[in-house]
C-alpha cells in the first residue's frame, strides 16, 4: 500500500482538491483508495459528500479514543473510502499533549489496515501533531504548490520538518512529488518558479535527504472554475464536470503517479450514469495540452477525408 501525505503548511494551494480528485482518479483506474481527512476543517470530508455532524465516528475518535480505523471508515464511491474529520479534531492537539508517542498514533492504527492500494492523507495548513502523525505514518509526501513566490516561501520549513521526522521517527519517509496547482502556462512567473524548483531538486539529486529523488510532476493542474465549484456539490471533479480541464488534468496526474506511459496527451472523455458511476471512455482524437495542437486537431476533425494521406504536421506549421 502506498501511503501518501499531501502536505503544505500554506493554505489555498490545492491540498484538499488534489487529495480528493487524485483519489477519485486512482479509483477510476481500478485502485482501492482510502482518504484520511486530518484537517479539522473537514474539507475533504465535505468534498466527498459527507456532512460532518459530530455524531459519526471520525479521525478524532481514532486518534484520541483509540477507535479502529475500520469503524470510522465510510465508502463514498466504487473503490473509494474516506475516514472523515470534524471540528472535534481541532481539540486533538491539546488533548494529546501529555500522551507518550502522540506522533505515531496513526501509524500504529494502520498496522493491521493494509487492504488498500493507496492511502491519501489530507493535512491541514500547519505543522502540528496531526501533520506529524501523517509524516510518521506515510512513506511518501506530495507537496501541492501554487507557482508563486509566497507559496515557495514556506517550502524550506516543510522540507526541514520532513528531514527531521525521517531522521528521528520514520526513516522510510520520502518526498516523491511536487504537484503544481492553479497553474497558468502563459504567466512568466509560473515558468520562472518552476525553473527555480527544477534547479533546486536537480542539485539535491544523490544527496542524503528525503527529497533527493523528488520530481515535479509533468501533469499541471490548471486554474479551472469547475474545480472550485465541485466541493459545494459534495462531488469529485469527475462526478461534477467529467469533461472539464480539471478532470483531464487530475486523470493525467493519476496516470503519472501509477507510472503509466504518456507519450501523447490524450483527450479525456468520461460518462456518468444515473447512479453517479463514472466510466472512462476511449478518446476521439489525440491532442496536446499545447493550444496550437488543440486548434490543429479541432480543424482536422471537421476537415473532409483527403484522397491521399496528408503529410504529418509539424510544430512550425501550427502557429
Amino acid at each position: 500500500m502506498r501511503r501518501i501525505a499531501v502536505i503544505n503548511q500554506k493554505g489555498g494551494v490545492g491540498k484538499t482538491t488534489t487529495t480528493v480528485n487524485l483519489a477519485a482518479a486512482l479509483a477510476m483506474r481500478g485502485k482501492r483508495v482510502c482518504v484520511i481527512d486530518l484537517d479539522p476543517q473537514a474539507h475533504a470530508t465535505t468534498h466527498l459528500g459527507i456532512e460532518p455532524d459530530g455524531k459519526m465516528p471520525s479521525m478524532y475518535d481514532v486518534l484520541v479514543n483509540n477507535r479502529p480505523l475500520a469503524n470510522a471508515r465510510r465508502q463514498v464511491a466504487d473503490n473509494l473510502w474516506i475516514v472523515p474529520s470534524d471540528i472535534d479534531l481541532a481539540a486533538a492537539e491539546m488533548e494529546l499533549t501529555g500522551v507518550v508517542g502522540r506522533e505515531v498514533i496513526l501509524r500504529d492504527a494502520l498496522i493491521n489496515d493494509e487492504s488498500f492500494d493507496f492511502l491519501l492523507m489530507d493535512c491541514g495548513p500547519s505543522l502540528g501533531v496531526l501533520t506529524l502523525n501523517a509524516l510518521s505514518a506515510c512513506n511518501e509526501v506530495f507537496i501541492p504548490l501554487q507557482p508563486h513566490f509566497l507559496a515557495l516561501h514556506g517550502m524550506g520549513k516543510l522540507l526541514e520538518t520532513t528531514g527531521l521526522v525521517a531522521r528521528r521517527i520514520n526513516p522510510s519517509l520520502k518526498v516523491t512529488g511536487i504537484v503544481l496547482c492553479l497553474y497558468e502556462a502563459n504567466a512568466r512567473l509560473s515558468r520562472d518558479v518552476t525553473d527555480d524548483m527544477t534547479s533546486f531538486f536537480d542539485k539535491a539529486r544523490g544527496g542524503n535527504t528525503p527529497w533527493a529523488n523528488a520530481q515535479i510532476f509533468n501533469s499541471r493542474i490548471r486554474r479551472n472554475v469547475k474545480l472550485a465549484e465541485c466541493p459545494s456539490f459534495g462531488k469529485s471533479i469527475f462526478a461534477y464536470a467529467p469533461t472539464s480541464n480539471g478532470a483531464g488534468d487530475y486523470l493525467d496526474l493519476a496516470r503519472e503517479v501509477l507510472g503509466e506511459a504518456q507519450p501523447l496527451v490524450v483527450a479525456t472523455r468520461v460518462s456518468v450514469d444515473e447512479s453517479g458511476t463514472v466510466t472512462e471512455l476511449p478518446p476521439k482524437l489525440p491532442v496536446s495540452s499545447d493550444r496550437s495542437m488543440q486548434r490543429f486537431w479541432a480543424r482536422e476533425e471537421k476537415r473532409p477525408s483527403p484522397t491521399s494521406p496528408p503529410s504529418p504536421p509539424t510544430m512550425a506549421g501550427l502557429g
